[in-house]
């Protein structure tokens, strides 16, 4: 098994990007597409360390979920590790099949080592890039993989079709157990170890100690444009990337459209995708070009403050696959911003805006029936007697929102609401706005500790929700990407400072604001979200920054069923895993 891992780093090392075919394969609308994912270790190899690692199948990163608008999916997931293990379809709406979202504790308990689970849904609505990746403690680390959802036959991209598509998948990469990193912050109650390097493709690239071997190239032909899938699935770290010498048209994000801009620098954070164009420079350029990426940063911890780099090279014209490549050519490096420009994040998310027209809407709710203001940030939570610990001031970190740390339960939510048997697993009386107000992005108040609980909101089928999401400066004002599972949202506002609820609602954008599944919450500022609740189910809303989603950073909302059938969560399966 390792041999085959070890292959698939060779060949990634010199991919030619991939085409997809136009199908000529009898497929139509509601083909069912299935896949066997079986979870086993394996060793692999980077910056000059071979360590033991969870895959699917044997491959890092894992096999891609290739899928049409409209198909179904059926994954058959087989645990063969000593870990509990899910896996959560990021992004996917999951109408009406909660019982597939994946989220540990939350619409599942784990598969347990030796046993199956069967995940099937359909995916509805949704055309792009998303992707895949364990939801139990950081075993996200090594377990994740793209989903690339194609057009229904016969609808074209809102854009003149590419002559190729690529995934591009940034990761990070620890030379220590991942596992034995977070399970020791969490004793110590200090920041886990940082990442030893991020990845591309699962390949560290030519700046790190000995990984000029493990570069992914990306080759090109002088004239034609590439659609790169872009997907941050790293653990902790928001990232800027860019290619030397070259813009790129920014198209779409989390698996849906946006009005196209050019942009020379991405700002993606963990959980979001972005698919862009690049279109190669007409004539052959007789260099090379370095594709790099760098964290955006802006807490007070430690962070991996390091950068992964690809190959960008030019098929020379006429000449034989063979000899198509020069590598004595000139290699150009792209200029990224400093790790803490928030400005210049900004910029780049304040460009974003849904088509908005006849075929792809922007349903934004224009009314709304039920406003939220939740503050997400860090805190403290005192350290145990006789303990030694190693927060601030000898607490412990936590997170919360709203001061409420999240604690995860024994029983999987939706399992607990399903059979009317929460009481002992969860209370309904999540906070809507904060109990205890301050001044959020001012000087912190003198008492950081958080409270713990596995609270819900509850919310009747299609309210119209409004949701506001305020940064603390408790710890240091820092960006937090927040991700809501079975639903879409449209930002329709952020901002700089505390958020204004008398000023600032005038400035919403209810016209064609970007839809999303993960929005990075303004580093001392403020996100206005908005979304209709008609998926049936619990849904979990976290941090998608691993280290806060530990300590507590995370939530989840209660959507009842509505009155009509397909308006009800279908039973669960009978090969649910068993807590």
């Amino acid at each position: 098994m390792a041999s085959s891992v070890l292959m698939g780093a060779l060949f990634l090392s010199s991919m030619v990007v991939f085409a997809f075919p136009d199908d000529a394969r009898a497929e139509h609308a509601g083909t069912t597409r299935h896949y066997s994912f079986d979870i086993r270790m394996a060793n692999v190899s980077r910056l000059c360390a071979t360590k033991s690692i969870l895959t699917v199948n044997g491959e890092f990163p894992g096999p891609r979920i290739v899928a049409r608008e409209g198909d179904r999916v059926v994954v058959k997931v087989s645990n063969h590790v000593p870990h509990n293990v899910t896996i959560h379809w990021h992004g996917v709406r999951q109408l009406r099949s909660g019982w597939a979202d994946g989220p540990a504790y939350v619409t599942q308990c784990p598969i347990q080592t030796g046993h199956n689970y069967v995940y099937n849904f359909t995916v509805v609505g949704q055309r792009g890039t998303l992707f895949w990746h364990a939801h139990v403690s950081w075993l996200r680390a090594t377990l994740y993989g793209p989903i690339i959802i194609l057009p229904k036959h016969g609808v074209p991209y809102p854009f003149a079709k590419p002559y190729k598509e690529v995934p591009i998948i940034f990761g990070e990469w620890w030379k220590a157990d991942t596992e034995a990193i977070i399970s020791q912050a969490l004793q110590t109650g200090g920041g886990p170890n940082v990442s030893d390097a991020y990845t591309i493709n699962g390949l560290p690239g030519p700046l790190y100690n000995c990984s000029a071997k493990d570069t992914f190239k990306l080759k090109v032909k002088p004239g034609k444009t590439y659609l790169l899938r872009l997907i941050n699935a790293a653990v902790n770290d928001e990232l800027f990337f860019s290619i030397a010498n070259h813009s790129v048209t920014v198209i779409e994000v989390d698996a849906v459209y946006v009005k196209p801009f050019d942009a020379e620098t991405i700002v993606i954070s963990p959980g979001q995708t972005t698919n862009v164009l690049l279109h190669a420079k007409p004539t052959y350029p007789s260099a090379t070009f370095f594709m790099m990426a760098r964290p955006y940063a802006t807490g007070s911890g430690t962070f991996d403050n390091s950068t992964v780099a690809a190959v960008l090279e030019y098929r020379k014209p006429y000449s034989s696959s063979a000899a198509g490549f020069d590598k004595n050519l000139p290699l150009y490096k792209p200029t990224l911003p400093a790790f803490n420009d928030t400005s210049s994040a900004a910029n780049f998310t304040g460009k974003l805006r849904s088509l908005a027209t006849a075929l792809f809407p922007a349903n934004v709710p224009q009314t709304v029936d039920r406003r939220f203001f939740f503050t997400v940030g860090l805190g403290t939570r005192p350290c145990p007697k006789n303990q030694t610990c190693q927060g601030p001031n000898g607490t412990m970190f936590a997170a919360a929102v709203n001061n409420i740390s999240f604690v995860s339960p024994t029983t999987a939510l939706l399992q607990a609401h399903f059979t009317g048997k929460s009481s002992g697993v969860y209370t309904p009386d999540f906070p809507v706005v904060p109990l205890m107000p301050f001044n959020y992005t001012g000087a912190p108040p003198n008492n950081t500790m958080v409270s713990n609980g596995t609270k819900l909101v509850v919310l009747p089928f299609n309210t119209s929700v409004e949701l506001v999401m305020q940064d603390t400066s408790i710890l240091g004002a820092e960006s937090h990407p927040l991700h809501l599972h079975g639903y879409n949202f449209f930002v329709v506002g952020q901002g700089f400072g505390n958020y204004d609820p008398v000023n600032d609602p005038a400035k919403f954008n209810l016209v064609d604001p970007v839809e999303r599944n993960t929005i990075g919450v303004t580093a001392g500022g403020w996100v206005a979200i908005r979304f209709l609740a008609d998926n049936p189910g619990v849904w979990f809303m976290h941090c998608h920054i691993e280290a806060h989603m530990s300590w507590g950073l995370r939530m989840a909302w209660l959507v009842l069923n509505g009155r009509l059938p397909n308006q009800t969560l279908p039973p669960p399966p009978s090969d649910l895993p068993k807590c």
